[in-house]
């Protein structure tokens, strides 16, 4: 056991390591069991895809958000998400207006047999948060943030994003 701890990490293509390599967290020995509760997310602040995009922009730099997750009016069922920065982007170039509603810029989550949709709760480790961003946990697709859910996927509680991984490896000593 102490012989694989001390092999250096598998190198990572395209955010996956080789085959039949499993994922090494570069951080592991600072988690200490430490879970996505840890990290001391904020809550999250959902949007409808009727909001508009000037309210989905005065919520962000409220609250410092870089994502807003967006769910159904009716049924709070998680649609997609706005990354504020893509957002600027979008209205910089005039593909999106500040009155336009939300949904018109909204990444919609893809939901496929294909891709399977990974829970992330309070409870999950801070090891398979790194993998989930690294890619190895969603078929080699780097992801910037995650969405805290309760264990059944009926709220969001929250977002994760690798930024705030890093800021907890920063405070904590190795």
């Amino acid at each position: 056991m102490a012989d694989i701890m001390a092999q250096p990490p598998a190198q990572l293509q395209n955010g996956v390591p080789p085959s039949g390599q499993p994922f090494v967290s570069k951080w592991a020995s600072r988690y200490r069991g430490a879970t996505v509760e840890d990290l001391d997310p904020p809550p999250a602040l959902s949007l409808t895809p009727s909001d508009s995009v000037s309210v989905a922009l005065m919520s962000a730099f409220e609250r410092d958000y870089t994502h807003l997750t967006v769910v159904d009016g009716a049924t709070r069922a998680l649609l997609g998400y706005i990354a504020i920065p893509q957002l600027q982007a979008q209205l910089e170039a005039g593909r999106v207006r500040p009155d336009d509603e939300v949904g018109t810029a909204m990444l919609r989550f893809r939901r496929t047999r294909a891709n399977k949709y990974r829970v992330i709760t309070m409870d999950t480790p801070l090891e398979e948060l790194e993998a989930f961003f690294a890619g190895t946990a969603t078929d080699g697709q780097r992801q910037d943030f995650a969405v805290i859910t309760d264990d059944r996927r009926r709220f969001v509680l929250g977002v994760a994003t690798a930024a705030d991984l890093e800021e907890f490896v920063k405070r904590r000593p190795a």
